[in-house]
């Protein structure tokens, strides 16, 4: 069959989930329900965002919000290459992000919106001011920055392109965005349950081959993240190549307004180590890895060359 994401290459059934087929594309690598269920998704048929789903997905939202995803905030702050005035968080869940930016950059607190089109029942929600139940494009603010965790892996391949096409019309030049979903590679080597079409409503592991041309016809460059088969930066700029090298050159050449954000003159300066670091993690370890893939690659090379020298001898 006819993969539904690239619209190139052809599907091979991946596995059976609760029912539901899972094939993965030979062109772009993407996994992706059985495009009937993805019709059934696109026509309402079926939903994702039951009561039943946010009864167990608010508990892993308040972790998420609380924990990681401040590191990806964070790490937002340095890698954008413009002043950020406006920050949000798409498809918000719950909204608690916004609480937790709340506590720990309380002088920016009014920069910090959410967005969100299937809200969880109204005593799990935030009641932060700029949480708003309704689709990104329908706000009318433009933004320098922003996140998406945990979403696009529940869009068929229509609702991202929807998506897509409201962030580009919302994002300033030069606006940075991260995303967080489980590319292919991490779901089959590591968290194969990744897939899930009922329970919690992954229904397409994207690969950045695919994504990269579905953002780029918006005028978004897609950045992958080293280190991170599981993450990627979507930037409002012209396309080019971002190397480990140069992303580890963002954090040194950090914007002064950006740092100063993270530098909270009532919390202090948490949030500035916490991306700092977190960011310097991976990009060094990545580093490290590509180096080593270069030594051995060359070390290989060196001793292809000497059998044959000896053999020619």
């Amino acid at each position: 069959m006819r993969c539904p994401v690239c619209d190139r290459g052809q599907g091979t059934h991946h596995a059976d989930v609760d029912g539901v087929a899972y094939f993965k594309c030979g062109e772009c690598g993407s996994l992706f329900a059985d495009p009937a269920f993805l019709r059934d998704v696109d026509e309402g048929r079926q939903t994702n965002y039951r009561d039943d789903y946010w009864q167990e997905e608010v508990s892993a939202a308040r972790e998420r919000s609380f924990g990681s995803s401040l590191h990806r905030v964070a790490e937002v702050f340095f890698y954008c290459r413009v002043p950020i005035e406006r920050f949000v968080d798409i498809g918000s869940g719950p909204g608690l992000l916004l609480d937790a930016l709340s506590r720990l950059m309380p002088a920016s607190r009014d920069m910090f919106h959410g967005v969100e089109l299937f809200p969880p029942p109204p005593p799990f929600r935030t009641t932060h001011p700029n949480y708003h139940l309704c689709a990104l494009g329908d706000l009318p603010l433009t933004f320098q920055a922003g996140c998406c965790v945990e979403v696009i892996e529940h869009l068929t391949p229509a609702m991202l392109d929807g998506l897509i096409t409201q962030l580009a019309a919302r994002a300033d030049p030069g606006a940075t965005f991260y995303f967080g979903s489980a590319q292919p590679s991490f779901v089959e080597a590591v968290d194969p349950g990744y897939l899930d079409p009922h329970r919690r409503g992954h229904v397409v592991s994207y690969s950045l081959k695919a994504l990269g041309p579905r953002f780029a016809r918006h005028g978004l460059n897609l950045i992958p993240l080293p280190g991170r088969d599981w993450a990627f930066l979507a930037e409002k700029s012209a396309p080019a190549t971002v190397t480990t090298d140069e992303l580890l050159s963002r954090l040194w050449t950090a914007l002064p307004e950006n740092i100063t954000r993270l530098k909270d003159p009532e919390f202090g300066p948490m949030m500035h180590v916490a991306g700092l670091e977190s960011a310097r993690c991976y990009l060094e370890a990545a580093r490290v890895e590509e180096r080593t893939h270069w030594a051995q690659s060359l070390l290989r090379q060196v001793r292809s060359g000497a059998g044959k020298w000896r053999s020619s001898g």
